[in-house]
């Protein structure tokens, strides 16, 4: 790649504070012809690693080809599951642990080849201390059900550990403290595909602000893991005129889900 390309690159990396998401392949598919732009966003992110943390900046998403997760001063890259979980526990990384029952850390399979990530606890959540067991998560379990998953079988999790108050939406400094305790979660369990449940979750993995509307239409990336995107349960039993589009969503990310695990055999 030409120098100025990659210096290019690098600043925009910088200014961002991190690497995450399809940063690297969208520059690097102006640079390189489609077929080679995989390949060469891996080198542009192995080449600027390395300075953006020595320059103190944070790793943006999970840790890119095997590399830590780092964000705001904590590596987690040592803890298993459990660990995690206990760390979690205690966490005071923002405002919300002041108002919570309980952590929301994960559930299910943690061998599981896919995870679902929803946007952060509600009121049922934040008393038992799972995700998804209010009506929403009563209503994901059918939709598993529906494409052949039982939900013992997945490993589900959300963007936020902790309840925000009245249900309102998570704040970018809350989805920011808590993005390291998913990312590492997602190292250990290594799906070969997340499917993003709702608005809120598809932004904080992919860091775009695009419409779910339009996101629902392709497939996304994250950190090379295929992401599905759907609507959010919640927002089916708000609008049960949206099951229909969620229905065509399940069957479609199954079929790649299909594709891409026989791959990964």
């Amino acid at each position: 790649m030409e120098r100025d390309a990659l210096g290019e690159i690098r600043r925009y990396l910088l200014a961002r504070r991190g690497v995450g998401g399809e940063v690297a392949y969208r520059m690097a598919d102006a640079a390189r012809p489609a077929e080679e732009s995989r390949k060469s966003a891996r080198e542009i992110v192995m080449i600027t690693s390395p300075a953006l943390r020595s320059e103190g900046a944070a790793v943006g998403q999970a840790s890119l080809f095997g590399e830590p997760s780092r964000r705001r001063g904590i590596d987690l890259s040592g803890f298993d599951l459990a660990a995690l979980d206990a760390v979690v526990s205690k966490c005071e990384r923002c405002g919300l642990s002041g108002g919570r029952t309980r952590t929301v850390f994960g559930s299910g399979n943690p061998s599981s080849k896919i995870v679902f990530v929803g946007e952060a606890p509600g009121r049922e959540e934040d008393l038992q201390g799972l995700p998804f067991v209010g009506r929403a998560g009563q209503l994901l379990t059918k939709m598993l059900a529906a494409i052949g998953f039982a939900r013992e079988d997945v490993y589900i999790a959300n963007i936020l550990k902790c309840r925000p108050p009245g249900n309102r939406e998570p704040q970018e400094d809350e989805m920011a403290a808590c993005e390291p305790y998913l990312a590492r979660q997602l190292e250990l369990i290594r799906p070969v595909m997340i499917c993003a449940l709702g608005r809120i979750a598809a932004h904080g993995l992919l860091k775009k602000t695009t419409a779910l509307g339009i996101l629902r239409q392709g497939m996304h990336y994250y950190n090379e893991i295929p992401v599905a995107v759907t609507y959010h349960p919640a927002a089916l039993l708000r609008n049960p005129n949206l099951k229909r589009d969620a229905w065509e969503d399940l069957k479609t990310m199954r079929k790649l889900y299909d594709e891409t695990a026989r791959e990964g055999e």
